[in-house]
């Protein structure tokens, strides 16, 4: 009796061990794991030049592991995925399709589009969780409702009445069907453009992709960094913390094996008495919590990548500023720090996660940018590009979540640059226009007195420009923006238009919304029914409610506009920061901030005029007419000003980038020779914990 065959299709999932959907399909008969690049369904989440690289590198290694277990990875490059699963059953005769979840609103929808169309067709299709500790439809508070917290959310985590299991060995042996199946190689996938190439070459310096490296790296981690993770995690320049996230991303480990191997540590140095091990493992696994949140949220509340969780965000008054947006990108806004980690960002496709929050703070806050641009640049640019956590990052620090930032926080980049890079190492290495300025005036230069500048070579506003903007007046302009935004909710009050807390009554018995990324069609499929083979470890689907209502070709996000519908706890959520009448007349500074910071700086003009954070394309005279033509079509997408043609700025002596070597090939060969395990295991805190033990045991 021939044995079925078992289609396994991977995504984010390139690994052998601990990967659910292979393991179940080695078990039962002929396997044949499926990769399928499909860029035109990824719309606008099209993966950045370096990450294309990690994931080309990744699927090259997991070819060459699949092969010597005599299956090797069939790849294929389509505009549908659905299409594509059909012609390979055909092909190879396959009766089921296993595959892990994700968690991302495009692939919510995409994987019920693919499991309903294949079901119909008489496929068996069973989906596992390769991806979380647990599943989000697992971790409920009492109502039965989703956590809008992270500390709620962790703290259930970590009072489950059962453990995340444990993670699977990699499959003792795969077998394959009679015959070849043509494929592509990863060249003709396209995910490198022969442009690209000088420039991805420095990143295989300093980084190793494939789950067998990522094995590597775990290892380095548990046996150097950790045991330190909670005296070291917030120093920006150096390999600090565990650099898993590109791993983790492309699943080439999994958050189960991190997360076992961690607390078999935590068990050993508490058993030791390691007070140090044992505040850094719970710094780190707190780290772990925020990534699950963020597939959490992705998975409860759909909509987060495109509009704000908190209600009253909507009538934000964000600005629509090219100019500015194009200065923090190349890292010319004239703070040090920020500038230092924006040119960092383009020339590594890395940053330290504390440099993430300063700069990302620094473009909703200071320059008042649309979170959604910055959050889009982040997925162009970043190495560990990862949707859900870019959304969970820019809505906390926006200030549009429960328990993010307050509103009206700003953390000043001098402050913080003082307190994370205080002798300027890391702003010297980025920003070589500023190598000799004295550390007392390294991220201030403004202040400095013309002798100390002329000394060191800077000439404000020719070769590293002046503050972008004061302190003080975006602090004001801050203030005025929160003031506005509570009057305009104090208006449709007055006026008698319900708010969402009131609207939503008739809706409570709605649980989550309908991925706003996908085309009325896609909608209306999703809702087709629910599938006859279902299975409990089957990822479920969030159900659709209400489209968004479209004004002039823009989704439009109104309070008096038809919208998705949303149970209480997705979108009747107040701001972390209460109205104006709240507040007493002083204004309070938070000791993580700027300490009221006034110091002079120059003058300059008033930015362009507002717009709601419900619309922030309409304004815009620039926005690209293919994107209005696919809104009209039904296909809502965040628009954020072109960055395809960026170029260095202008010195490009001065600034290191991905075309030259310079500062960036010491940079990476720094990273590359820290994570040599030779030098961790010789030297690492764990051995020598290690070597004490033994001594303690024998004596």
């Amino acid at each position: 009796m021939a044995k079925p065959c078992t289609i396994v299709w991977l995504r984010r999932d390139l690994r052998l061990e601990d990967n659910p959907a292979l393991c179940a399909a080695g078990r039962i008969g002929n396997v044949v794991p499926v990769f399928i690049w499909s860029p035109e369904e990824e719309r606008q989440f099209h993966p950045g030049r370096v990450s294309r690289w990690w994931l080309k590198q990744s699927l090259i290694q997991l070819d060459v592991s699949l092969r010597s277990f005599g299956v090797p990875l069939v790849m294929r490059k389509s505009t549908d995925t659905l299409g594509t699963l059909q012609e390979l059953i055909k092909a190879t005769g396959a009766t089921q399709v296993f595959y892990n979840h994700l968690y991302d609103p495009i692939s919510l929808v995409r994987d019920h589009h693919v499991k309903q169309g294949l079901t119909q067709s008489g496929i068996q299709v069973q989906s596992f969780n390769g991806d979380l500790l647990y599943e989000p439809w697992e971790v409920l508070n009492d109502d039965g409702k989703p956590f809008t917290s992270f500390e709620s959310y962790w703290q259930k985590c970590l009072n489950m009445p059962f453990e995340p299991d444990s993670p699977l060995l990699p499959p003792r042996r795969l077998t394959s069907i009679a015959g070849s199946i043509p494929t592509y190689t990863p060249e003709e996938l396209g995910l490198e453009d022969e442009t690209e190439k000088s420039s991805n070459a420095l990143l295989a310096r300093a980084w190793a992709p494939g789950w067998s490296n990522a094995d590597r790296a775990l290892e380095a981690f548990l046996a150097g960094p950790l045991l330190e993770y909670s005296r070291n995690r917030h120093k920006i320049d150096g390999p600090t913390t565990s650099l898993l996230s590109p791993h983790m991303h492309f699943g080439e480990v999994s958050v189960r094996k991190v997360y076992h191997s961690v607390r078999r540590l935590q068990l050993l140095w508490a058993k030791d008495g390691s007070k140090l091990g044992e505040e850094s493992i719970y710094f780190f696994m707190r780290s772990i919590g925020f990534r699950e949140y963020s597939r959490y949220l992705s998975f409860n509340f759909p909509f987060t990548h495109e509009r704000s969780l908190l209600s009253n965000l909507k009538s934000f008054p964000w600005r629509v500023d090219e100019g500015f947006f194009k200065a923090w990108r190349q890292g010319r806004t004239g703070y040090p720090l920020v500038d230092a980690g924006m040119r960092e960002l383009w020339a590594t496709g890395w940053l330290h996660n504390r440099v993430r929050v300063i700069v990302s703070s620094f473009c909703v806050k200071f320059l008042q940018l649309p979170w959604r641009w910055g959050m889009k640049y982040f997925w162009d640019t970043l190495l560990d590009a990862d949707l859900e956590s870019d959304v969970l990052g820019w809505q906390y620090i926006s200030g549009s979540l429960p328990d993010g930032h307050e509103l009206d926080r700003m953390d000043n980049p001098q402050t913080e640059g003082y307190k994370h890079d205080p002798v300027g190492e890391y702003v010297r290495r980025w920003l070589p226009e500023l190598v000799r300025l004295p550390t007392e005036w390294i991220h201030h230069p403004w202040d400095a007195p013309p002798a100390v500048l002329r000394a060191a070579g800077v000439e404000l506003g020719s070769n590293y420009p002046r503050p972008i903007v004061e302190v003080a007046a975006a602090r004001e302009r801050l203030r005025q923006a929160v003031a506005q935004m509570w009057e305009q909710e104090a208006a449709l009050k007055a006026a008698g238009v319900a708010t969402d807390a009131e609207a939503l009554d008739e809706n409570l018995e709605v649980k989550v919304v309908t991925p706003p990324l996908v085309s009325t069609h896609s909608l209306k499929t999703a809702v087709a029914g629910t599938l006859s083979r279902s299975s409990l470890r089957d990822q479920r689907v969030p159900t659709c409610g209400k489209q968004l209502s479209m004004e002039n070709g823009v989704p439009h996000e109104g309070d008096n506009s038809p919208d998705i519908a949303m149970s209480p706890q997705q979108d009747n959520l107040l701001a972390t920061t209460a109205p104006p009448e709240a507040h007493s007349t002083a204004e309070k500074c938070d000791n993580k901030s700027m300490n009221c910071d006034q110091t002079p700086e120059p003058k300059h003009n008033v930015p362009p005029p507002a717009v709601s954070d419900g619309n922030s394309t309409a304004e815009s005279s620039s926005s690209p007419k293919q994107v209005n033509d696919e809104l009209r079509n039904g296909v809502p997408l965040v628009w954020v000003p072109s960055i395809v043609n960026q170029q260095p700025v202008v010195e490009p002596s001065c600034v290191p980038y991905a075309g030259d070597a310079g500062q960036l090939r010491k940079h990476l060969l720094a990273l590359q020779n820290s994570r040599t395990e030779n030098k961790m295991e010789e030297k690492s805190p764990l051995s020598e914990w290690r070597r004490r033990t033994k001594r303690k045991a024998k004596a």
